[in-house]
C-alpha cells in the first residue's frame, strides 16, 4: 500500500487549513481544523488517483522523506509546516 508525505499548512485559528502532496502536483485537501484536515487527505488522494487512472496516467511513486528534504523545491516547506504520511485508499491503490 502506498504512503504519501503530506504538508499541512495551518494559518490560524481564522483560517482553514491547507494540505498539499509535494509529489502529486494539484492534489490538495484541506478542513476547518488539523483533524478535519487530516481526514480528509485520504480522500483527496483517492480522487487524484482514479482521475489520473481515467487519463491512463499512472500515480507517480512517492518519495521518502530523506529523498523530499533533499530537493530544495519541497524543503523549506518541509522545515516551516508540519508533515503527515497519509496512505492511498486501498480501492485506489488497487486501481494502479
Amino acid at each position: 500500500m502506498a504512503h504519501y508525505i503530506a504538508i499541512i499548512e495551518d494559518a490560524g485559528p481564522d483560517h482553514a487549513v491547507g494540505v498539499w502532496f509535494p509529489d502529486l502536483p494539484g492534489c490538495i485537501s484541506g478542513g476547518d481544523d488539523i483533524d478535519e484536515a487530516l481526514e480528509n487527505a485520504p480522500e483527496a488522494l483517492e480522487l487524484y488517483a482514479q482521475e489520473l487512472i481515467g487519463d491512463g496516467r499512472q500515480l507517480p511513486p512517492p518519495r521518502t522523506l530523506t529523498e523530499l528534504k533533499a530537493d530544495p523545491e519541497v524543503a523549506e516547506d518541509l522545515r516551516n509546516y508540519m508533515v503527515a504520511l497519509i496512505e492511498l485508499p486501498p480501492r485506489a491503490d488497487a486501481a494502479e
